[in-house]
């Protein structure tokens, strides 16, 4: 008798049977059998693990090019889901911390911010927030799509996010776990808590803009996207992505006038440099509603948060 075929799946797909599975055996009715259960993957998981750990020692006694194979391995997000789980990951945590609040740092530098990492003592990286983002009307936009999600992609072992310098201005419902005081003893699968006062922002997306590739410097362009009216504009080069809403009257913006980075309103006049967060030119108290966006090799994205 042959054996079923067993059908291909995706790391996603892979992720999900075996939460369901999990889910299903927990609600076994049977106590010794749901144990005996429990044990046997239990077994399997270290048997996995043990295997995952001789892979790896003899790839770093190969030499420069074993180290290579192993680096490049746990780039691939199954893989490194395995190697957390076994507390194998090659590239120490601080290290993965580093380098997803690299990837970030373009979009929040051309917003006038920036990102540093305080410190990262037992699971939690304390961060604080410069310049504009730190106190701007998408702060807690950026942290949930710009640097909570680079995090999670990059260090999902991390048992928590600490954050300062950040005004969340936002409420919303399914957003951020907050957690007062210190976060939980342990990470929570893909979830990252983040240790932070205020209410929490609604859960957000990435969402491509392909209309956003050929904008030459000084040309802005109107989207739509996810059914929200956005503004991309070029300056110098560095794609900003705003509402299509003035700050002051709220008119359009994409029939205003873009000259070295200010964009001036064609309805009221007034004008706001796109490069600081969209800051008003005229009036301090005026600013715009600055939209992350992430340039990915050939790929533009903004985050939009869901309706609350």
């Amino acid at each position: 008798m042959e054996a079923a075929a067993v059908p291909t799946e995706g790391p996603e797909q892979l992720v999900s049977r075996v939460q369901d599975l999990q889910a299903r055996l927990e609600a076994a009715p049977d106590p010794a059998t749901r144990e005996i259960a429990e044990q046997l993957v239990s077994a399997i998981v270290q048997m996995y693990g043990a295997g995952l750990e001789r892979v790896l020692e003899g790839l770093f006694a190969a030499g420069e090019e074993g180290e290579r194979i192993a680096l490049e391995l746990s780039a691939d997000q199954l893989v490194a889901s395995l190697l957390l789980i076994h507390d194998l990951h090659p590239i120490p945590l601080e290290d993965r911390v580093h380098q997803a609040l690299e990837q970030v740092r373009p979009y929040m530098e051309s917003h006038g911010g920036n990102v540093e990492l305080l410190s990262l003592h037992q699971g939690i990286a304390r961060i604080r927030l410069q310049g504009s983002c730190s106190d701007c009307s998408a702060s807690s936009v950026t942290l949930e799509l710009a640097i909570k999600q680079a995090l999670e992609e990059a260090a999902p072992d991390l048992d928590g996010l600490e954050v300062e310098g950040v005004t969340v201005q936002t409420a919303g419902a399914g957003g951020l776990p907050m957690v007062s005081g210190s976060a939980p003893a342990g990470p929570s699968g893909m979830e990252l808590p983040v240790v932070m006062s205020g209410p929490a922002p609604p859960p957000p997306s990435w969402f491509e803009v392909q209309s956003a590739q050929g904008l030459t410097d000084g040309a802005m362009t109107a989207v739509t996207v996810a059914g929200s009216k956005l503004l991309i504009a070029n300056v110098e080069g560095t794609l900003l992505a705003y509402r299509d809403t003035c700050a002051n009257c709220n008119g359009p913006l994409h029939d205003g006038r873009l000259a070295a980075g200010a964009l001036a309103c064609a309805h009221c006049q007034r004008s706001f440099f796109l490069p600081r967060a969209g800051r008003s030119l005229d009036d301090d108290n005026l600013q715009l509603d600055p939209i992350p966006l992430l340039r990915e090799q050939d790929r533009v994205k903004v985050a939009l948060a869901a309706a609350g």
